[in-house]
């Protein structure tokens, strides 16, 4: 009966808990996120907030942005990680020590073992590594090994039954032995605290220290005090839980709660006085329910090792979330607090729970379907437009007030008139009356008759009706909202997607795409709101939807963000707030965004499952963000992936293939979305658009000297530094310093045997030329020298026949001269003919004219036959011109017998043989 009745109250302060709790944001890591085996059996942070689990497989490692697994040097589990320093300390089987990370981005393990003064006991592992002054404490199932990391030596402490856990509380190290109680190393010694019953019978989870007492957390029977060395059950209002739940592990938060992780039950939030806070299991948002390891990180994040991932527990967000698990809320498009209670509007129907209870959530009969819109008159009415109609809630209970008129949008009230209300409709706009404390439908206004989801009401009592499609309408009406009497398309405005109109201090505002416009009541016309405008941001529009809540403030939603206005009442200008949960992360419904205030600066916001609320009073980020370069690595065309060390200047070989930065921002809150943006110098002074992408990749990069930049933003704050890497890409090797200087060099030579080849062609050219010039001239001058002989050769004709004529005249003379009868005066005639025959002038004057036709004959022939007397070289010279016998006689005036004896005789002096012709010779010569 006792187990039963612990049951029930169990179920019953659980059930309603459980299924209805607004829940911190959880951030889920299955193993194929991590890409590795299923159990995590602890964890630790870095000063970089990076996170390292023990893991099945090895030890993880996750940067913020990608998981990182190392196996342990024999294969085995790793069961425990410290991060203390610069050192990730593991314990596995058989084997403890310590990683630290490389130049290259990655870890490196070194086994302690060696220092070890004796082998370490058959079959143990390490469960779990704490941080002891200038000691690293190893636990085991059988010794507590204490390294000395300023003289590594180790010293240990032996046990023969089971050690169940260690831990370190004020600078004391306490450990539970099974059977025996719980003791502390005092002296250097161990020393028996407690072994009282409750406690040595008991498996110790952990233990606390509150208020100056030490407080024991046990496995199945929850907190105990020691009191007068005796266990005493400490009395809190959620002891009746542990009755049924088997923890594991547990911590004390910083806020002072507790988390206890549990076998079968998920974690339990205790508040810091022992009372029940929240728990979270595998039905309402945990990977799993056992419970394996916890961890707060630096930002207050709960880390839940499991027994099937690994899970993230923002539990300090201002963001709480409430996940429709069971499909029964559906997606919701409204919500309102009314009269103490809490409204929710979906595509099921209309539900409602009393506000700051953990209550289920109730459906108002006769509502199922799609409600649009939840309006509160005056804090008498809750009216409900409806896909039905429009219903008068009251309390749980749902009233329809026109059955005839399908879709109500919304309501607006009439300032002139106040039992009255405009309603949109599909069809139209309705008038809505007050009468006798009811609702009823009291007519259409007629003339127009298209859907009105979006309108507002002027202070000239016009109608402006947003459409998606038609535009802007402007609807003048009657004094009695009977009947429209002019129907205008606003022309100072465009047709906008997503578009909406809503009233803000009086003033009309339509919204799309290109920013926030008002209308001007004395121009008659929307102008463009430059104030309220950058809440409507053109790159990450996604809807123009807006909303004003209860409070007056002014709420849009961009791609990014959703961004409120609060108006300055000092200098009556709006001041632009955003909250960085973007569209992926918060769910809604493009263009049916709704966010109310529930209290005081609590807000919910539908979504596509259930809702978020969002306590504006806690969205002030303080936390500081740091980018980190965590690797550079090239991968070629064969897809090799080489690491480079990031912390020196590298210089990549030229080659096609990728280089890849990888960097990170750890940022471990579900709806704060960490983007990055770079720019590399020398290929391009741009900075990226922002990102979700941790690394950037550069496909075959022209060589030269880069500096890649990298900086980070977490939601809207940037991180506290960039990174700046500077590398280069050598030169290909045809186009190295050693290339270059050959390539000079070869051009050299080839310019100057090019210049030598041109020199030398221009050269040949010219004296081709030259030649051709020389052999032009030569030819002109033996053309020249050809006509000076034929001239000269005319002239010796000349004078060889004017001395042939007149030797014969004279001789023809002489002979009539003889038969003339004798006398003196014959005698002188035929003496003067005689010398003119023998004159030696007309010889000078034939051999001067030879000369200058054949100059070297009479110096070979006196050389060669100095002998010779002038009538032989006289002779020698007719022969040589080839003369006859006869013409020969005429010029020496003799006979041509005497010829041929001048020729015998010249023979003979000339010792010429016989058989060689003498004119042959004379003319070789």
């Amino acid at each position: 009966m006792k187990i039963l009745r612990v049951f029930i109250i169990l179920f019953l302060i659980c059930g309603s808990y459980f299924n209805a709790q607004n829940l911190p944001p959880i951030k889920i890591f299955s193993t194929e996120d991590y890409n590795a085996d299923n159990q995590n059996w602890q964890i630790s942070q870095s000063d970089n907030k990076f996170i390292y689990v023990a893991n099945n497989r090895g030890l993880l490692e996750f940067d913020g942005s990608e998981w990182h697994l190392y196996e342990s040097l024999n294969k085995s589990i790793i069961r425990s990680v410290k991060v203390i320093g610069d050192k990730i300390y593991t314990g596995c089987y058989m084997d403890f020590g310590y990683w630290s990370k490389n130049s290259f981005g990655k870890l490196e393990y070194v086994s302690l073992l060696p220092k070890l003064e004796q082998n370490i006991e058959e079959d143990d592992q390490i469960w779990s590594i704490l941080d002891f002054n200038e000691w690293v404490v190893f636990q085991s199932s059988h010794n507590i090994y204490f390294y000395n990391t300023l003289n590594q030596t180790f010293k240990i402490i032996k046990t023969d039954k089971i050690i169940y856990n260690i831990f370190n509380i004020e600078n004391t190290i306490f450990y539970s032995v099974r059977n025996e109680g719980i003791y502390k190393i005092k002296d250097g010694k161990p020393k028996l605290v407690t072994n009282s019953y409750a406690i040595k019978n008991n498996k110790i989870i952990r233990i606390f220290s509150i208020n100056n007492e030490v407080i024991f957390l046990t496995q199945k029977s929850g907190f105990y005090k020691i009191k007068n060395s005796k266990a005493v059950k400490w009395d809190i209002p959620a002891n009746n839980i542990f009755e049924q739940s088997n923890v594991y592990c547990s911590l004390r938060l910083k806020n002072g709660q507790f988390i206890i992780g549990t076998i079968s039950n998920g974690i339990i939030n205790l508040n810091s006085d022992g009372s029940f806070n929240y728990q979270i299991n595998q039905k309402n948002g945990l990977s799993n329910n056992t419970v394996l390891s916890l961890l707060e990180d630096t930002d207050n994040n709960l880390w839940v090792g499991l027994d099937n991932g690994i899970n993230c527990i923002n539990i300090t967000s201002p963001v709480q979330v409430y996940n429709d698990f069971d499909g029964v809320l559906g997606t919701v498009y409204t919500s309102i607090v009314f009269k103490n209670n809490l409204y929710v509007g979906t595509n099921q129907g209309l539900f409602l729970k009393k506000i700051d209870t953990n209550d289920h959530f109730k459906f108002i009969e006769g509502t199922k379907g799609q409600v649009w819109t939840l309006f509160n008159y005056n804090d008498e009415d809750l009216l409900c437009g409806h896909h039905l109609g429009t219903f008068s809630i009251e309390y749980d209970k749902a009233l329809l007030i026109d059955n005839n008129t399908l879709g109500s949008w919304s309501f607006k009230t009439i300032p002139s008139h106040k039992n009255l209300l405009l309603k949109g409709n599909y069809n139209g706009i309705y008038v809505l009356e007050k009468s006798y404390g009811k609702w009823r439908v009291r007519n259409k206004i007629e003339g127009f008759s298209s859907s009105s989801r979006f309108f507002e009401l002027d202070k000239a009592n016009h109608i402006f009706v947003s459409h998606e499609n038609k535009g802007v309408i402007k609807l003048t009406i009657d004094d009695n909202f009977k009947k429209v009497t002019k129907i205008e398309v606003e022309p100072s405005l465009e047709i906008g997607k997503n578009s909406s109109l809503v009233k803000y201090r009086d003033t009309i505002l339509y919204s799309y795409s290109k920013g926030i416009f008002k209308y001007d009541q004395k121009d008659k016309i929307f102008k463009y709101d430059s104030l309220l405008s950058p809440i409507i941001n053109k790159e990450n529009y996604v809807s123009g939807k807006l909303v004003v809540d209860n409070k007056d403030m002014l709420w849009a939603f961009s791609k990014d963000n959703i961004n409120y206005v609060l108006n300055d009442n000092l200098t009556n200008k709006p001041q632009i707030h955003s909250l960085a949960i973007p569209l992926n992360l918060r769910k809604v419904i493009v263009s049916f965004e709704n966010i109310s205030q529930i209290k005081n600066s609590l807000y919910l916001l539908g979504t596509a499952n259930g809702y978020l609320t969002i306590n504006l009073a806690k969205t002030k980020d303080n936390n500081k963000y740091h980018i980190y370069l965590n690797s550079i690595t090239f991968k070629d065309l064969d897809n090799v992936i080489k690491t480079y060390d990031k912390d020196r200047f590298i210089e990549f070989k030229h080659k096609k293939g990728i280089i890849t930065f990888n960097y990170s921002t750890p940022n471990y809150d579900k709806y704060s979305e960490v983007k990055y943006q770079y720019k590399l110098e020398g290929f391009s002074n741009h900075w990226s658009g922002w990102s979700s992408t941790s690394k950037a990749s550069f496909e075959n990069l022209s060589f030269g000297n880069y500096i890649l930049k990298v900086k980070s933003k977490v939601g809207n704050k940037l991180s506290q530094n960039t990174i700046s890497y500077n590398f280069k890409v050598n030169r290909p090797i045809l186009l190295s310093n050693l290339a270059l200087s050959i390539y000079f060099i070869t051009l050299i030579l080839i310019v100057f045997i090019t210049h030598k080849v041109y020199k030398r062609h221009y050269d040949k050219k010219l004296r081709q030329e030259q030649s051709e010039s020389e052999k032009i001239i030569f030819q002109i001058k033996n053309k020249q020298l050809n006509d000076a002989i034929e001239n000269k050769n005319r002239e010796l004709t000349i004078s060889k026949m004017s001395i042939i004529k007149k030797n014969e005249l004279l001789n023809s003379i002489k002979k009539e001269l003889k038969n003339l009868e004798q006398s003196k005066n014959k005698r002188a005639a035929i003496k003067l003919i005689d010398d003119n025959l023998n004159n030696t002038k007309d010889w000078e004057f034939f051999v001067k004219a030879f000369k200058n036709t054949d100059k070297t004959f009479l110096h070979k022939l006196k050389e060669l036959h100095p002998n010779l007397t002038p009538n032989d070289v006289r002779f020698c010279v007719y022969l040589r011109l080839n003369l006859s016998s006869k013409e020969i006689a005429d010029l020496l005036n003799i006979t041509i017998k005497s010829v041929e004896t001048k020729r015998y005789r010249l023979r003979k002096r000339m010792n010429l043989p016989h058989e060689e012709n003498l004119i042959d010779y004379i003319l070789s010569l």
